[in-house]
């Protein structure tokens, strides 16, 4: 079983439940900005382009992708992230902002079992792999629970979304 490197607290999976009844499918990108700090932002799926600059570190509430930038990620690669909610004024731009809510992140440092169980694997995909109509992510996602993407469907396919728009299963 692959390594979770991010999960929803059930407070956080309900909001998001309540998020995608409103807006549909969404997705997660961690925020490294000076506005935000770290802040994990909630978007409609595809709103928020994806290159090779990002990395998936993997799905949340069944198939809601959770994207980092590479450069942030390199500093959080070392941890396991709980995505909470909390009362209080989020980031402007991400979807429950409204609500009067935020999005926040816990973490804690992986274990050493964990740690050898990472470096065991192979890389995370980035948004480069994505990027490229119809790119099979099968062989990036070896030994990947079923409830993560396997397939990338770019705007100019047909049914495809932008960049981000995850298709499970293939």
């Amino acid at each position: 079983m692959a390594l979770q490197r991010v999960r929803l607290t059930p407070s956080a999976e309900d909001l998001v439940r309540q998020l995608q009844q409103q807006h549909g499918p969404v997705m997660f990108h961690q925020s490294g900005g000076c506005c935000d700090g770290s802040s994990p932002m909630c978007y409609p799926r595809g709103e928020f382009r994806v290159g090779g600059s990002h990395v998936l570190l993997g799905c949340v509430a069944g198939d809601v992708p959770y994207w980092m930038s590479a450069d942030q990620y390199a500093y959080w690669q070392h941890t396991h992230l709980t995505v909470d909610v909390e009362a209080g004024r989020g980031g402007g731009f991400s979807l429950e902002a409204p609500e009067g809510v935020r999005f926040l992140l816990r973490s804690r440092l992986l274990t050493d079992a964990e740690l050898d169980q990472m470096r065991a694997e192979p890389p995370l995909p980035s948004g480069a792999d994505t990027a490229r109509p119809g790119r099979e992510l099968r062989k990036a996602l070896d030994g990947v629970p079923d409830h993560m993407p396997v397939r990338v469907v770019a705007a100019d396919e047909p049914g495809g979304e932008l960049a981000g728009g995850v298709r499970n299963p293939v």
